[in-house]
């Protein structure tokens, strides 16, 4: 045994176990970068389709404007809500704003059930239809979004990857969430 410490054998073992851990470590560190991106790629995703949406909102206001011009506090609320959307930079605020504005989408449709004209006019029911288009997209981008957080937190919470990722500085990030009386989307009716 103690020949075979001498000759080398136990510097080779330790120098194996060292490469080990290292190639270990730079697979920890690529794979977090990666997933990190993933996650960036995906909120982006989810905030291109809510400033389409909140780009859609101007034409729906001006249309219901036209037939319900006594509803001014639902336009407030409609037009606050948009620029909070536009405004919002982290995934919190990005989820309230779009809370806001759906909530306000969905004042905004209620109003508009009182004005049969209205339904029957031929720009709102396109301004309607996509609008629910992009309500599946938005959904879809979530759902992105929510899957590239679930990879990375597992990365970042199972051990003994937790190890490498708590010595990088990654902690859990959070999930694009939805209030559980906000989860129904705006009705679409054509």
């Amino acid at each position: 045994m103690i020949e075979w410490i001498l000759t080398g054998g136990f510097v080779i073992v330790l120098l194996v176990i060292f490469l080990a851990l290292l190639v270990y470590v730079v697979y920890v560190y690529n794979r977090l970068v990666t997933l990190d991106q993933n996650i960036k790629n995906a909120f982006a995703q989810i905030s291109v389709q809510l400033k389409m949406r909140a780009d859609l909102v101007p034409n729906l206001v001006e249309t219901v404007k036209g037939y319900a011009k006594h509803e001014r506090t639902v336009f407030e609320n409609v037009t606050k809500a948009r620029a909070a959307i536009m405004k919002a930079k982290t995934p919190a605020e990005m989820a309230k704003a779009d809370n806001m504005l759906t909530g306000a989408l969905k004042s905004l449709f209620a109003v508009a059930e009182n004005y049969p004209k209205l339904q029957a006019n031929q720009n709102f029911l396109q301004l309607q239809e996509k609008l629910g288009e992009l309500e599946q997209k938005i959904a879809y981008a979530r759902q992105s979004y929510n899957d590239a957080i679930t990879m990375y937190n597992r990365l970042v919470l199972y051990f003994p990857s937790n190890i490498i990722a708590n010595m990088l500085g990654h902690k859990e990030k959070e999930y694009f969430e939805v209030p559980e009386k906000e989860k129904e989307a705006p009705k679409v009716r054509f």
